[in-house]
C-alpha cells in the first residue's frame, strides 16, 4: 500500500518560508510607496539627485542593517527576527520586549522556548504599537498640550535610556564580570565624544563584540562561573 500521508514540514522551515514572503512583501511596499506618489503627482526627482542623496546615507544604513542581523538574530530567534525586522524599531522596542519577556518566562535565547516567547513578545508589542499610534492619531488634538508640555519634556527625552537602564540592571547583575568592560568602554567613549550618543545602532554591536572578547578571555583564565543547570535537560527521543 502506498503511503499517502504528507511529511510534516519542520516548524523552523515554515518560519523561513513565511518570513521571506513577508519580508519580500514589506520591501516591495516600501519601494512602491514613493513610486506611487511620483506617479500620482507626476513628479519624478532626477536620478542624479537620488543617487547623490543615497551616497551619503545608504552606506551607513547598509552597514547598520548587516550588523543588526548578526547582533539581534541570536537574541530573537528565527520567527522573532523576521517579525521584528518587518515591523521595525528593533533597538528601542522589539529587542527590549523580547529580552524582558524571556527573562520573565525564565527561558534562554537560542532555545525553542526562547524562540516562541520572543516571537509572541514581538507580535504583541507590534499590535500594541499600532493600537497606541491609532489612538494617538485620532486623539492628537487632545494630546498635543500634554505632549508639548515643558514639564514632561525631560521624561520623553529619557524614555530610551530608562528602558535600557531597567533591562541593563537585570542582565548586568547576572554576570558583572562580562558586563563591566563594555559598560566602562561606553561610559568613557560618551564622556570623550558626547556626539556619538546618536549612533546607538552602530555602538550596540561594538559593545557586543567587546563583551564576547572579554567573556572568552575570562573563560580561558577560569574566571567565569559555570552556567547554572536550572533549565531542564532535553532528553533524546
Amino acid at each position: 500500500m502506498k503511503n499517502n500521508q504528507k511529511t510534516a514540514v519542520p516548524y523552523e522551515e515554515q518560519l523561513h518560508v513565511y518570513g521571506r514572503i513577508w519580508v519580500g512583501i514589506a520591501l516591495t511596499m516600501m519601494i512602491l510607496a514613493p513610486i506611487a506618489i511620483c506617479v500620482y503627482y507626476n513628479a519624478w526627482p532626477p536620478l542624479t539627485a537620488v543617487f547623490k542623496a543615497l551616497l551619503g546615507v545608504a552606506p551607513m544604513y547598509w552597514t547598520v542593517g548587516i550588523i543588526e542581523v548578526f547582533t539581534y538574530v541570536p537574541m530573537l530567534g528565527t520567527g522573532g527576527s523576521y517579525l521584528g525586522f518587518v515591523t521595525g524599531n528593533l533597538t528601542s522596542l522589539k529587542v527590549p520586549c523580547a529580552l524582558n519577556a524571556m527573562e520573565a518566562a525564565k527561558v534562554k535565547a537560542g532555545t525553542e522556548e526562547g524562540e516562541i516567547i520572543s516571537t509572541i513578545a514581538i507580535a504583541t508589542s507590534s499590535i500594541v504599537t499600532v493600537i497606541v499610534i491609532a489612538i494617538g492619531v485620532f486623539a492628537l488634538g487632545l494630546l498635543e498640550p500634554v505632549l508639548n508640555s515643558p514639564t514632561l519634556k525631560p521624561a520623553f527625552d529619557n524614555i530610551l535610556p530608562a528602558l535600557f537602564g531597567g533591562l541593563g540592571v537585570v542582565f548586568i547583575s547576572k554576570n558583572p564580570k562580562i558586563a563591566a568592560a563594555p559598560l566602562l568602554f561606553m561610559v568613557a567613549l560618551f564622556l570623550i565624544a558626547p556626539g556619538l550618543s546618536g549612533s546607538v545602532s552602530v555602538l550596540v554591536p561594538v559593545g557586543v563584540i567587546i563583551a564576547i572578547v572579554v567573556a572568552r578571555l575570562l573563560y580561558r583564565k577560569g574566571l567565569l562561573d559555570k552556567p547554572s543547570q536550572d533549565a531542564a535537560e532535553v532528553k533524546p527521543e
